[in-house]
């Protein structure tokens, strides 16, 4: 009988698996709702888990400044006492590189740590194992350390500085992938959200300049350990999707449907053979607002013609939140259920 660590990797070597990989995530509250809903907590037992990740150098640390407020490693205020985290202050005011603002390697390296990453990974044999890199990449930290609005307006008036940023950050991602593809991994996986509704938000022109080349360096690190790429970038990225089986992404999530271009049937067909779509179910629209019967129907569908030739794996969009009505979530969940032990 299949692992679920040979299912993942058989779908993302394009090969068909029965039943195909099926992950889900949600919020705390309706998690919650679920548990009173099922009289306990067994029924999150009921789909197998199909992965392990770690994070061997810790980007994403952080330190209190008090009631809803950290300060992360680059030097950033955040304040994280709403739905989600939102920059309060962000250490370049101006467009020159400070020293002591993006962290040396060296300053982040905890050997306790990643000796710890090591043997959780030798503890789950039997899932997909992935390193974690970077929780924000290059676009993403370039306006964590400037500011939304500037950092755009960075990259087209102040191009010399922009680049330099990124040549930085680039360096250092490199170095922790490294660190990275020494462990005993299948995968890194690595997220930066390039997409907004309508498309590239900074455009597939300026993107294939400014990102390409750099993600190209990253992404060749991983491909030379002999380990996949798996990349997180919500919204629509349609226009770069040949750019990034170019440059290497074998996993590409969340695929939100509602997005322009990211039909998933439409992805599928144009690059099904290239690319592993993890995600395609929506959670804008069908999982708050449809009904149980529209959600069970899409679930069997993703599976049928995403499943078809491997290349798949089926996950909501995004965990699915708190406002999602209980008995989406329960029929969200009792189908992803139904398809793995209808296949079994």
């Amino acid at each position: 009988m299949m692992q679920p660590r040979d299912r993942m990797l058989a779908q993302i070597a394009h090969e068909e698996t029965d039943p195909i990989p099926a992950m889900i995530w949600f919020a705390p509250g309706l998690q919650q709702r679920l548990d009173e809903y099922y009289g306990g907590v067994t029924w999150r037992d009921r789909l197998p888990q199909y992965r392990f990740k770690c994070e061997p150098i810790q980007l994403s640390r952080c330190e209190p400044l008090g009631p809803g407020r950290h300060r992360d490693v680059f030097g950033t205020v955040w304040r994280n006492d709403g739905l989600a985290d939102h920059i309060e202050r962000s250490p370049l005011p101006d467009p020159v590189l400070r020293e002591g603002v993006i962290p040396t390697f060296e300053s982040l390296v905890d050997p306790a740590r990643i000796a710890q990453c090591r043997d959780n990974l030798a503890r789950h044999p039997d899932v997909l194992r992935i390193a974690d890199s970077f929780g924000r990449g290059l676009y993403e930290l370039s306006w964590v350390l400037r500011g939304f609005e500037q950092a755009l307006t960075d990259a087209l008036i102040e191009p010399v500085f922009y680049e330099e940023l990124l040549d930085r950050l680039t360096d250092l991602f490199i170095k922790v992938t490294e660190v990275c593809v020494s462990l005993p991994v299948d995968a890194v996986s690595s997220g930066d959200d390039w997409g907004d509704q309508n498309g590239v938000t900074v455009g597939p022109d300026l993107w294939r300049r400014l990102f390409k080349p750099r993600y190209a360096r990253i992404f060749a690190v991983v491909k030379a350990a002999g380990k996949k790429v798996i990349h997180h970038s919500c919204g629509s990225v349609a226009d770069i999707m040949d750019d990034l089986v170019e440059i290497g992404v074998d996993v590409l999530n969340p695929i939100q449907p509602e997005p322009r271009g990211m039909n998933p049937y439409e992805l599928k067909r144009r690059y099904g053979r290239n690319i592993t779509l993890c995600g395609g179910l929506g959670t804008q629209h069908l999982l708050p607002f449809g009904t149980p019967a529209a959600i069970r129907q899409e679930v069997r569908r993703l599976c049928g013609e995403l499943g078809r030739g491997g290349g798949f794996i089926l996950q909501p969009a995004k965990a699915l939140r708190d406002e999602t009505p209980t008995e989406n979530a329960v029929a969200t969940f009792e189908a992803f259920v139904q398809e793995r032990t209808a296949n079994q």
